[in-house]
């Protein structure tokens, strides 16, 4: 929600910036506004991939006891280790489905 916010403004910026050249405003408040929108889209088009950094699956990846849930999935994550980089990943766990009932019954 906030990033959709921050990303109205940058666009509104740079719309009024074009608008009030186009009227002939002011040439310094259309340049503030057109340089100000124009870095306020470029950082959260950018800062996505910045703070997640590729991964290899390939390599001497070790297990650790760690597993935490997801706040924004849910789902039950798994820690892995690579000794060599000290990099950390994060897999989600698979669950195991349920093992067949004996007798033929089915479960309820």
């Amino acid at each position: 929600m906030l990033r959709k916010a921050i990303l109205a403004y940058g666009v509104l910026a740079v719309v009024g910036a074009i608008v009030l050249a186009v009227a002939g405003v002011i040439t310094g408040l259309v340049v503030y506004l057109f340089v100000n929108g124009a870095v306020v889209i470029a950082a959260l088009l950018f800062e996505r991939g910045r703070y997640r950094p590729a991964v290899n699956p390939d390599g001497p990846w070790q297990e650790t006891p760690e597993r935490f849930v997801d706040p924004t999935t849910g789902q039950l994550m798994k820690v892995r280790y690579n000794p060599q980089t000290g990099a950390r990943d994060y897999v989600p766990v698979t669950p195991h489905p349920d093992p067949p009932l004996q007798g033929g019954r089915e479960k309820r």
